[in-house]
């Protein structure tokens, strides 16, 4: 067991002592989440500790190395726990830790205040620290409202403004009052606030079904006035008692609200409303259009620094050039590993200033490997002049980082790229800047002008206005806001009119300025922390600049609130990466595919298509390595971890959206966590291995879905079948069908498929095979699907 002591005076406290040696939480009612890298740093339930007598407690189940806080769900002042792993402290930093499986978590608070934090492993089947509400009523458990039928609720999925919405559930009599409560949402933030306004609440009526006496239907319509998310639930009296049916329990990756969607749950009403699952409702402006190209896209994700060095000139040199205020380090072997500090590796003990030398002029010198590929845009990691390798630390908005190249060799790309119809789409954040920046000028390293030269606040810089300055602070680091803490990324109040005018307001500005150079959108790192009025704005101007011009949010959670039309096209599907990986992995589709279902009730159809549907990325673990792959692993391990692959690809080339290939995926490269995730490409001139035998499947998969357009424009409906291991999808794009099947089985898999009377004489193709098939005369289609991978069938 570990025990760290966390010095901080605990404000709020209480400390008389009640009933059987137990106290009150010294924080009241509020309650404390585990947040941290594993979350994304949400507040969610999945990590939500319970005040147990005299202390809070959580069981959660965490693997590798995570960083992590404790604080409430608005990261107030007197309960946001971090530090050194010697003391932690209020407001302090994030600490560190390395875990294996499931751990117990408890935070003690004593008589003086200062309280303590014990990680424990654990094993076994973790308590139940919070009693699952029983309802035992037979009415209540007879309601039934699945968001997903038609015949509940009508139409389907997100609407637009002015749209009635429908909606309606089934019961035994007995409900002697029942109503539909309709409420909007308020989320802010990395999910910080979270909150539901004012409700409406709609009286339901009740009628019969059919002719029998013994079910109700209940319903009410709504009529939804402007783009929002809005929550909704049911409550029903029965006998006396308030029943509220919700939405149901289970976890959404990375989301911090429960819920699934589909099929509800009844429950007692809870004291607290803030406790009530809603389902959710997205209302969308009618106006809101995503580039047409964008469902057909194929991308190609590059981390620029790690996929092919064009240009040796522009290699960044130790003893030349400098990271903030220390050298950089130089790999002369492109086959190296990324450096980690402080792992006896031979690197020193500074992150990110290790360099390979990949430049835009390696890019394009693979234009044509990469269109071979199946790929048709390309997505790269930001290339501003910037001290780091990754280059989200921007120095200079305007001009393309030395060791990269030039501003024209960023037109060339665009240029040469077009003529094999390939976008490209570059990344940048508007939310913090570098503190190695002449907007900045932390270490002096630029010409005097910075709001915070050489360490020292400069309120007559032309900058200070893009951040929140504080004098009355003592300490430097103390006067100026870092994103989350890190003070090498200087947060820039996004409310400053100089700053949107720099950014996107004011002609030749820097969102124009690349549009110009031939950028076909944008992909904007942490849109969560820019508030919503900031994204109207900049996509406002974009649209009007470029009206084709694809706007993609990294966002890791539900992303709905970015695609009503006014801020973001699509997003960085995280949601989708988590899915199809652990059902690639082996996990239960049944409890896994309800997270693609939530996603296509809830986003607009036209985002929903557009989603930028990854498996890895320089943020997260490579897809081999969350499958099970380890460089010391023997053969076949290493094989089936690439045979899962195959089944993920396979996922992502048959679903709707965009499918995003990281560099490297398609010929074996593994890695872990940051820095590992961003190894270079084992190209074989370079003395590399690329397994040519996963890149052909890989072009296989991407080929069929090029050649099938249903595949990138045919509607999806719920699975026609869905059990542990295979997943049925029907996909229809006007007289044509597809039949995708997928199974994460080791062993091969057979289904039978009761079709629907208008697609029984439909003869199915193999699209792979080109064998066919048909329903027998019942209309019973038997598919036989391979281990560990899938089949698509195309009607004719």
């Amino acid at each position: 067991m570990r025990r760290i002591a966390i010095g901080a005076v605990l404000l709020c406290a209480v400390a008389q002592v009640f009933a059987q040696g137990c106290k009150p939480s010294p924080l009241g009612e509020r309650e404390l989440f585990l947040r941290g890298t594993f979350n994304n740093w949400s507040a969610s339930d999945e990590h939500r500790f319970v005040y147990v007598c005299d202390r809070y407690e959580l069981y959660a189940k965490l693997s590798g190395e995570q960083s992590f806080k404790i604080a409430d769900e608005d990261w107030s002042s007197d309960a946001d726990f971090g530090g050194s792993a010697a003391e932690l402290k209020l407001k302090g930093g994030a600490l560190s830790e390395r875990f294996g499986g499931a751990h117990k978590f408890q935070l003690l608070f004593s008589d003086s205040r200062a309280a303590r934090l014990q990680i424990s492993p654990f094993s076994g089947e973790a308590p139940q620290l919070i009693a699952a509400p029983t309802v035992t009523d037979p009415v209540a458990l007879s309601i039934r409202f699945d968001s997903r039928d038609i015949r509940d609720k009508s139409p389907f999925g997100a609407v637009t403004p002015g749209k009635q919405v429908s909606y309606s559930f089934r019961a035994l009599p007995g409900i002697e009052q029942a109503t539909l409560v309709i409420a909007k949402r308020r989320l802010e933030g990395n999910q910080e606030l979270l909150e539901y306004g004012e409700a409406t609440r709609l009286p339901m009526t009740a009628s019969k079904v059919g002719k029998s006496d013994q079910v109700q239907r209940w319903s009410a319509s709504h009529n939804f006035a402007a783009p929002a998310i809005y929550g909704y639930h049911f409550e029903v009296q029965i006998k006396g008692k308030t029943f509220v049916y919700q939405n149901k329990r289970d976890p959404v990756y990375w989301t911090r609200e429960k819920g699934s969607m589909g099929l509800g749950l009844v429950d007692p009403l809870p004291e607290q409303t803030k406790r009530i699952r809603r389902y959710r409702q997205t209302v969308y402006a009618a106006d809101f259009q995503v580039p047409a190209w964008a469902r057909d896209a194929v991308f190609y994700n590059i981390f620029p620094e790690r996929f092919r060095n064009g240009d040796t000139d522009n290699d960044p040199r130790p003893g030349r050039d400098h990271y903030q205020d220390k050298d950089v380090e130089f790999h002369a072997n492109w086959l190296d590993k990324p450096s980690k500090p402080n792992t006896q590796d031979g690197s020193d003990d500074t992150y990110n200033n290790d360099f390979f030398g990949g430049d835009l002029a390696g890019i394009i010198a693979k234009l044509d490997y990469i269109k071979s590929l199946g790929a048709n845009a390309i997505y790269m990691t930001p290339i501003f002049r910037a001290a780091s390798n990754h280059k989200y630390d921007t120095a200079d908005y305007t001009q393309v980082d030395p060791a990269f190249g030039t501003n024209a060799d960023f037109k060339r790309l665009t240029v040469e790229a077009a003529k094999r119809g390939i976008r490209v789409i570059p990344d940048t954040s508007l939310n913090h800047v570098g503190s190695d920046s002449p907007y900045f000028n932390r270490f002096g390293n630029y010409p005097a002008g910075g709001a915070f030269d050489d360490g020292a606040l400069n309120p007559a810089s032309s900058y200070a206005s893009w951040f929140k300055l504080d004098a009355a602070q003592a300490k430097p680091e103390d006067q100026y806001q870092g994103w989350v803490g890190v003070k090498d990324l200087p947060e820039i109040d996004k409310s400053s009119p100089a700053f949107r005018a720099f950014a996107y307001g004011a002609p030749g500005s820097v969102m124009l300025q690349w549009l110009d150079l031939g950028a076909a959108g944008w992909r904007m790192d942490v849109a969560p922390w820019v508030p919503d009025d900031f994204w109207r704005e900049w996509r406002a101007a974009i649209k009007t600049h470029k009206a084709d011009a694809f706007l993609i949010a990294e966002t890791w959670f539900d992303a709905s609130k970015f695609l009503l039309g006014d801020s973001f096209d699509s997003s960085m599907n995280y949601i989708f990466r988590n899915t199809v990986l652990d059902y690639a992995a082996g996990g239960d589709a049944r409890k896994l595919y309800p997270n693609i279902e939530l996603m296509r009730e809830a986003y607009p159809p036209q985002a929903f298509f557009a989603m930028m549907n990854l498996l890895s990325s320089h943020d997260q673990a490579r897809a081999l390595h969350h499958l099970g792959w380890q460089d010391d692993a023997d053969r076949d391990a290493q094989a089936l971890a690439k045979q899962r692959l195959r089944l993920a690809s396979f996922m992502q080339m048959t679903l709707p959206g965009a499918p995003a290939i990281y560099y490297g995926d398609e010929v074996g490269v593994g890695g872990g966590e940051d820095p590992f995730n961003r190894a270079t490409y084992p190209w074989a001139d370079l003395g590399g291995q690329p397994d040519n035998a996963l890149l052909a499947d890989i072009k296989r998969l991407t080929q069929l879905r090029h050649k099938h357009k249903l595949l990138r424009h045919g509607s999806i409906g719920a699975p026609l079948h869905l059990d542990a291991n295979v997943i049925v999808l029907a996909r229809q794009d006007g007289k044509t069908w597809a039949l995708s099947a997928s199974n994460n089985d080791s062993k091969a898999q057979t289904v039978k498929l009761k079709l629907a009377p208008n697609l029984r004489g439909l003869r199915w193709k193999d699209a792979f095979s080109g064998r066919w098939l048909k329903a027998d005369h019942q209309g019973q289609l038997q598919i036989s699907v391979p281990p560990l991978f899938g089949r698509v069938l195309i009607s004719h």
